[in-house]
């Protein structure tokens, strides 16, 4: 994860692929950001292997945990979305579209994933797998 973060934010961040240390509005204690990303990837690779849902459910619920952890002062939706989409590819699936528009700007299609995002954190996934696939 730290890898794939330095690759993408190198050349922008000094600190890319550095964990976070602060408390942000987001996001678990920075103390447990290790502990937390190695078992999201422990229970990915369990629920891959045992199809314990359907592929697009586990990558977005994947998603959905990595946004949550917050490992990262910045780029942390870019990179959540990307190792999404590479988690796709390795399983021989064809990337989200994420709504089709951007994201990193204010409009509707931020909006629509923000309130999709908002509702997996209540458990309620349907937004978020119909959000990704959308566009």
């Amino acid at each position: 994860m730290r890898s794939l973060h330095k690759r993408m934010f190198g050349n922008t961040w000094r600190w890319a692929g550095a964990f976070r240390k602060t408390e942000k509005n987001i996001g678990i204690d920075p103390i447990h950001i290790a502990a937390e990303l190695k078992k999201l990837c422990d229970d990915v690779v369990y629920q891959v292997e045992h199809r314990s849902y359907p592929l697009d459910e586990i990558t977005a619920r994947f998603h959905h945990r990595l946004t949550w952890i917050h490992p990262f002062p910045n780029g942390n939706g870019r990179f959540s979305r990307t190792a999404t989409d590479l988690l796709l590819v390795q399983s021989g699936a064809p990337r989200f579209t994420w709504g089709a528009g951007n994201l990193v700007s204010e409009g509707d299609v931020r909006r629509r994933y923000i309130d999709a995002l908002r509702a997996a954190d209540g458990r309620d996934f349907a937004p978020l797998l119909e959000f990704v696939r959308s566009g």
